[in-house]
């Protein structure tokens, strides 16, 4: 079985030689290896080199694949003395991710070779990455044990009078201390008016009875990421309160159970969609149904508006439609699913009914 680096040369453009992955997420996924630091230099019918600084070679010569890793003196020229013996004359970089100072650099400092910004090999990247192999599936499963966990804790532990800001990090204490290596984004805890705003943070704002609050939040597992939001009422609800929670529910399993192989993006973000239109609060969900995530909390393709990606099995995907009322209240759920075979398989367990606390 070819490993990834070796898939990627075979499936290099012509007139590409080499490829240049200075990444973090790059070198993780091509190396194995989780880092700070390090430069993948990969050459067609010449194998790969890993080039990594003393910081982190001894990690790097137990867990590098594909590879052979060389300690770090000065990167340019032995990048430079690379190409020259393998007759390197074209190098592509990570369009996705590399600066314009870094490339920059490069076209500087390693005279004789063109390295160039090649968008076909970053879709090539891209299109490996959108399927997860067993090995990355089962660092996401495990990220999302923990996320499960998390959650039935919080609910626990959330009584008025707390904090937004206390809730978040409760979250993150127990998460870091039930196995997660981190929070796989910022946490968003939102209660009451702040619960309006997607993407807001935690604040000193004061948890109260007849609050809405959601939570968005994912930990890591070998450097993948899950995600998840739950909404959670505190005390009691209003009718509007449950209907707003009933439509996004509604909308949700929707899109859930639009997710199959063969289908397209855009028409998942329609099922979730047409539902929140249909009752009237089109213009409260303003952001995509769902996205790719693995090493990155966002990947591609997304569940949107004018995505024409087909989903494959392997691809993992978040369901997450939302209503926001301005300035009152907002709802968001959000699972992760799998594409399979024959359909998708939620990896998100946590209980999605209307829990009042």
């Amino acid at each position: 079985m070819q490993n990834r680096i070796e898939r990627l040369l075979g499936l290099l453009p012509d007139g590409i030689d080499a490829v240049l992955v200075a990444s973090q997420v790059g070198r993780q996924y091509f190396t194995g290896m989780h880092s700070t630091a390090g430069t993948l230099f990969a050459v067609k019918n010449a194998g790969a080199t890993f080039v990594i600084d003393f910081r982190y070679i001894e990690k790097a010569r137990a867990v590098v694949r594909g590879a052979e890793v060389v300690l770090q003196d000065k990167l340019y020229e032995q990048i430079g003395e690379l190409a020259k013996r393998h007759g390197v004359r074209r190098v592509a970089v990570e369009s996705e991710y590399m600066t314009l100072s870094e490339f920059t650099a490069w076209k500087e400092k390693v005279p004789g070779v063109e390295f160039v910004m090649n968008g076909k090999v970053n879709d090539v990247i891209r299109r490996m990455r959108m399927i997860k192999s067993p090995d990355e599936l089962d660092a996401i499963r495990a990220a999302q044990k923990v996320t499960d966990e998390a959650f039935s804790h919080i609910c626990g532990y959330i009584r008025p009078g707390l904090t937004d800001r206390e809730i978040a990090g409760e979250l993150l204490d127990y998460a870091f201390r039930h196995g997660s290596e981190g929070p796989s984004f910022d946490y968003i805890v939102v209660s009451g008016r702040n619960s309006s705003m997607p993407h807001g943070v935690p604040t000193d704002k004061v948890v109260a009875r007849g609050d809405f609050i959601t939570m968005d939040f994912g930990c890591l597992v070998d450097g993948y990421c899950s995600d998840m939001t739950r909404t959670v009422a505190v005390g009691e609800v209003t009718d509007e309160q449950r209907m707003i929670y009933d439509t996004v529910l509604r909308a949700q399993l929707a899109a859930i159970a639009a997710v199959k192989p063969g289908e397209i993006c855009h028409v998942v973000d329609a099922a979730a969609r047409d539902i929140i239109t249909d009752a009237g609060y089109g213009a409260c969900f303003g952001h995509t149904t769902g996205h790719s995530l693995g090493l990155e909390i966002h990947e591609n393709p997304r569940f949107g508006k004018g995505d024409e990606t087909v989903c494959e099995p392997g691809m993992v995907m978040t369901a997450e439609p939302g209503i926001y009322l301005e300035g009152r209240f907002g709802v968001r759920i959000e699972d992760m699913v799998l594409v399979t075979k024959d359909g998708c398989e939620d990896l998100t367990h946590s209980d999605k009914s209307l829990i009042i606390l």
